[in-house]
């Protein structure tokens, strides 16, 4: 959902979003989010109740008119019929239904706590169950044949970029929001990461390295966003679907392409070497990665365990039928 599609929200859920932005400070792409999930709830829901739109097409839907009187009279039956269509019309995994159910409840809970719904009809809605996975990563020799792939003509930024998620652990917005400002004397990058919450990362040998390489042929002369540390082939802030294009580029060029690896599996990469080969404890790879919970870094303790169990399995003597 774009950020000037709001206005054709209903008012109470513009309201809402407002709230996300101002009080809860959610990121931009945060409250797109649920921008997305409440303008499908309320589509779903309007012609669930209203037969006459069914000839529309679902996307053409106008929902604008919906007020909170529209909201107080849905109930859990109404949640789940619209999780249903999620999950048989929209093929929507259990991981995409849970985010909308988490969407729905806040924003019912919202509406309650500020008294705009007598009665909060969503606050027992369930969401489905997510089967957990572990976090998929790049192995040290993968991490490396992917920097040994970099070349071309922006084969400096290109490799700054792929060592600072894999070695960083950064987010995609992260990186690409990076000023050339926020960097320190002392060695340090400030990043801001979801909800605007500020951290400081310190940078390694092979960052710095890669960063005075970048440095070195960094336009200087027209630059669109002169703040901006890495930039576009139009002398602009670098996009993140840019970042992304470049990144599965090399990795097909490694060989690695078609395995399930994207920039996101980067920053995986970087906890799981990071926990894997160099002891970091896991309360400070939480304060590296931004994590809001130690329930999500603990994830790569996981991975390792996994690991353990796997190198046990493959004993040659696990095996019943030796006598």
């Amino acid at each position: 959902m774009r950020k000037e599609e709001i206005v054709t929200l209903p008012v109470c859920v513009q309201d809402y979003l407002n709230y996300l932005n101002v009080v809860k400070n959610k990121s931009e792409l945060t409250v797109l989010e649920y921008a997305s999930d409440l303008r499908m709830f309320t589509r779903f829901e309007l012609r669930r109740y209203n037969p006459s739109l069914l000839t529309l097409p679902f996307e053409k839907t106008e929902i604008f008119s919906a007020d909170v009187s529209f909201y107080e009279k849905l109930c859990l039956t109404d949640a789940y019929a619209f999780l249903s269509y999620c999950k048989d019309e929209r093929k929507d995994d259990s991981s995409a239904r849970a985010r909308k159910t988490v969407s729905v409840k806040r924003f019912y809970k919202y509406l309650f706590s500020n008294n705009l719904i007598k009665e909060n009809n969503m606050v027992n809605l369930e969401a489905p169950k997510i089967k957990k996975s572990l976090p998929k990563y790049l192995t040290l020799e993968q991490s490396l044949d992917l920097l040994n792939s970099v070349e071309g003509k922006n084969k400096e930024r290109d490799y700054c970029i792929l060592t600072f998620f894999l070695n960083c652990g950064l987010r995609l917005a992260e990186l690409v929001s990076i000023n050339l400002s926020d960097f320190s004397d002392e060695g340090t990058l400030r990043v801001v990461g979801k909800g605007n919450k500020e951290r400081t990362i310190y940078i390694n040998d092979a960052c710095a390295k890669a960063l005075n390489s970048y440095l070195r042929v960094r336009p200087v002369d027209g630059v669109i966003d002169k703040k901006a540390l890495f930039l576009s082939n139009q002398k602009k802030r670098i996009s993140p679907k840019t970042v992304q294009h470049m990144v599965n580029t090399y990795l097909d060029k490694a060989g690695l392409g078609n395995m399930g690896f994207s920039v996101h599996k980067l920053r995986h990469t970087a906890a799981t070497l990071m926990y894997q080969h160099g002891n970091v404890d896991v309360l400070l790879l939480k304060e590296i990665l931004g994590h809001e919970n130690l329930a999500t870094t603990e994830i790569y303790t996981h991975v390792i365990n996994e690991q353990l169990r796997n190198a046990v399995d493959s004993n040659p003597l696990n095996n019943p039928d030796i006598k």
